[in-house]
């Protein structure tokens, strides 16, 4: 009867230390899919950060009196590149917000300067910003779904006993610039 018992104990233990085991590396594979997806949230704002001085330069060429207007494009942009690479979702998303509404002025530009508009460069760069915020949309979707997953895990049973030893925390989504 000890015996029997001792395997018994032995048998769970083994169980809850399989279970640990999963757990952990579910809840593990979740926060790195978080982490990827934040990344790839990161390369399209490079990337559209990366546009913004060519806009500038072409814009500035047909209409270099709207200086006002462009610095405060070139301000959005830095605070935007600074952002980039935190820790911090909400640093991006008001960042990304700001070079949204800085952008938009810039943008408009191109119908009080009937030049501008038929310019190959200010329309190559307008289709390049419209891709990229298409990649971004599709990025920050992907994020929010893996923050979701992730979250998800940390609050289910029994994922939720394993977590506090993870040392992996729920995720805040990203809000989506307006």
């Amino acid at each position: 009867m000890v015996t029997f018992l001792l395997v018994v104990a032995l048998i769970l233990a083994v169980l809850v230390l399989i279970g640990f085991v999963v757990g952990h590396n579910r809840i593990r594979s979740a926060d790195i899919r978080v982490r990827e997806a934040l990344s790839g949230i990161d390369v399209e704002l490079t990337r559209r950060a990366a546009l913004i001085p060519s806009l500038v330069h072409t814009v500035a060429t047909f209409a270099g009196h709207e200086k006002a207007v462009l610095d405060r494009v070139t301000a959005a942009r830095a605070a935007l590149t600074s952002a980039t690479g935190t820790p911090s979702v909400t640093q991006r998303s008001t960042a990304e917000q700001q070079l949204d509404s800085a952008l938009t002025p810039v943008l408009a530009l191109g119908e009080s300067y009937p030049q501008l508009n038929s310019s190959n460069n200010f329309l190559d760069l307008q289709r390049n910003l419209a891709d990229t915020e298409d990649k971004l949309a599709f990025a920050r979707q992907y994020y929010n779904d893996a923050a979701a997953s992730l979250n998800r895990l940390l609050t289910t049973i029994p994922w939720m006993f394993v977590a506090p030893l993870t040392g992996v925390t729920e995720k805040e989504y990203y809000q989506t610039p307006r």
